[in-house]
C-alpha cells in the first residue's frame, strides 16, 4: 500500500459509497470486523469494543494519562494484528480508526 503514514483519512461524506471508492484502510477495517456501517457512517463494532476495553485497561494499569486516543487505539490494532502489518500500513489504520472511534464514543456528531 502507498502513501504517506502521516495523510489523515476522513471518514466518506456520502451515503453510498462502494469498496472501490473507499480507502483501503476502511475496506480492511471492515473486512477485519473491526467496523461497520450503520447508515451513512461508520461505527466500531464490538469486536473492536472488547479490544480497546482490554487496551484501557492495560494503560490504566500501566498509569497512562489517558490524553492521546491514537495510543489505546493503536493497543487495539495490534492486539489484532500482531505487527503482521507494515508500519506505514498500521499508522494509516490507526490514522482511519480515530474519526470513527471519536464518533462512536460520541465526541463527535455525524
Amino acid at each position: 500500500m502507498s502513501g504517506s503514514a502521516e495523510r489523515r483519512v476522513t471518514l466518506p461524506e456520502a451515503t453510498e459509497t462502494t469498496e472501490a471508492t473507499e480507502p483501503l484502510a476502511l475496506t480492511r477495517l471492515a473486512a477485519d470486523d473491526l467496523i461497520e456501517r450503520r447508515g451513512a457512517a461508520w461505527r466500531t463494532s464490538r469486536r473492536f469494543q472488547r479490544a480497546m476495553a482490554r487496551a484501557a485497561v492495560s494503560l490504566y494499569e500501566a498509569g497512562d494519562a489517558g490524553d492521546d486516543l491514537r495510543v489505546p487505539i493503536a493497543l487495539a490494532l495490534l492486539e489484532v494484528y500482531g505487527g503482521k502489518v507494515h508500519d506505514e500500513t498500521f499508522a494509516e489504520l490507526i490514522e482511519t480508526m480515530l474519526p470513527i472511534e471519536l464518533v462512536s464514543l460520541g465526541f463527535v456528531q455525524r
